[in-house]
């Protein structure tokens, strides 16, 4: 079962039936919104319980094109790592 943006807004209405369903989404929008930008800014996203959001930068590098052969300059590019945390490890693992 994947989890999509639509099955946890359909779970917050269910869970908190007095709010809006468009109240709820505005919410999980700006919720992710702020990660977005905190992201973009270089800075850590740190969800108690849940884990930490980081920016990694990979350094440019000489690569080759494995088709032609040719090498080929890979400029740097920030990649965006998650590390759980030690609750969510032994949840997922039944420690």
């Amino acid at each position: 079962m994947s989890v999509s943006k639509s099955n946890l807004i359909k779970q917050l209405v269910q869970i908190y039936p007095n709010l809006l369903k468009k109240d709820l989404i505005k919410i999980f929008d700006i919720f992710l919104n702020e990660i977005k930008i905190a992201l973009k800014n270089g800075e850590r996203v740190e969800l108690r319980g849940w884990g930490i959001f980081y920016q990694k930068i990979q350094k440019g590098r000489n690569s080759r094109n494995p088709r032609t052969g040719e090498t080929v300059y890979t400029p740097e590019k920030k990649n965006i790592n998650f590390k759980m945390s030690k609750e969510l490890f032994k949840i997922i693992n039944e420690i």
